[in-house]
């Protein structure tokens, strides 16, 4: 019999804020904890997932990881969430920490309320939500922070009579969060780094605390075992969508798979991917690319128009090469176009 709760830990974070990245290094960093990983991602094309698979740990091994690609997983805690909790119970031996990375899109407190559900309450609980912050894009203004500035440019526009969603699932992440780490910190100075410290203090609950990281470097230790127990504190985290008792939908984001073929010049396509974005409304982009000649998978990962590219591992001897991005914006995204302009 389990005789204690496990311990689960939310990693939430808007996208390409850099939690897979924080994931891999809290594997690498777990010393020998038995960690399930639970990857749940807006779009189809399970990247996130693919790259942890492929992280050359064992802890990555297949068998302890999760994809959930069917919806955000705020949204499907009935169908989705619940039952993959119950299948981790049930192992033998069972897991000793459970990590839940969620979509760049999902509102954590939905999924922390369901820990609260009949069939897991007393076998698990929320150690902790993490909300993973890219520092230069808040400081590059990409969502607002200051909701009294926002409220201000309201009154003065009759036509602005709602907030942007974007600002919407930003401010849900950090309302409920019990540890916001604040990545990428090597790309700003520290007058920058104080700015980016001043705009999210204005969203945190007392108490909470902002860790610095470069590349999402962030050992296990400091973020597993914070004992929060997020789901008995639910009344002290904020949503914009308390009073619709977490229901949202995502009509406001767009995503889909762009299929090209091989790529032998990657940096042509980085130039292309930086004019698309710049173009269309798109808010992130990531995916696979086979390169001729390569016998490894080029990783693209695009925010906004900061775009980084690496090789990862080779290409498996049954996996077919294949170019593969998916994208992700604000609804409607001008899928033709985009795909014309990225495969020219």
């Amino acid at each position: 019999m389990q005789s204690r709760k496990i311990p689960t830990t939310v990693i939430s974070g808007f996208l390409g804020a850099g939690k897979t990245s924080l994931i891999r290094h809290v594997l690498a960093t777990a010393n020998g904890r038995r960690v399930a990983l639970i990857i749940n991602e807006f779009g189809d094309l399970g990247v996130d997932e693919s790259l942890l698979r492929g992280c050359g740990d064992d802890a990555c091994a297949s068998g302890e990881i999760i994809e959930l690609a069917n919806g955000c997983i705020c949204c499907t805690v009935a169908d989705d969430f619940v039952p993959t909790i119950e299948a981790l119970l049930a192992r033998d031996p069972a897991p000793e920490h459970i990590v839940i990375e969620t979509s760049g899109l999902a509102l954590p407190k939905p999924l922390v309320a369901a820990f609260n559900w009949p069939e897991i309450r007393n076998r698990v609980t929320v150690d902790g939500v993490v909300a993973v912050v890219d520092g230069p894009a808040l400081l590059d203004g990409r969502f607002a922070a200051d909701p009294a500035a926002l409220q201000a440019q309201r009154e003065a526009d009759e036509a602005l009579d709602h907030e942007s969603p974007l600002e919407e699932v930003f401010e849900d992440q950090l309302s409920c969060a019990d540890l916001v780490v604040l990545n990428k910190v090597d790309q700003l100075d520290d007058a920058a780094c104080a700015q980016t410290r001043s705009l999210l203090a204005r969203e945190l609950r007392p108490g909470v605390k902002v860790v610095e990281a470069e590349q999402a470097r962030i050992d296990a230790d400091i973020l597993l075992g914070l004992a929060a127990a997020a789901e008995d504190d639910l009344a002290a985290r904020p949503s914009h969508h308390d009073e619709f008792e977490g229901e949202h939908d995502h009509d406001e984001f767009d995503s889909f798979i762009l299929e090209l073929g091989p790529i032998a010049e990657p940096e042509a396509l980085e130039a292309r991917l930086i004019a698309t974005i710049e173009r269309h409304d798109i808010l992130r982009i990531k995916g696979f690319v086979d390169v001729p000649g390569k016998r490894r998978r080029h990783v693209i990962q695009a925010v906004g128009t900061r775009v980084a590219r690496h090789f990862d591992r080779d290409w498996g001897t049954d996996e077919a090469r294949q170019s593969r991005l998916v994208v992700i914006g604000l609804s409607p995204l001008d899928r033709d176009a985009i795909s014309v302009a990225l495969s020219a």
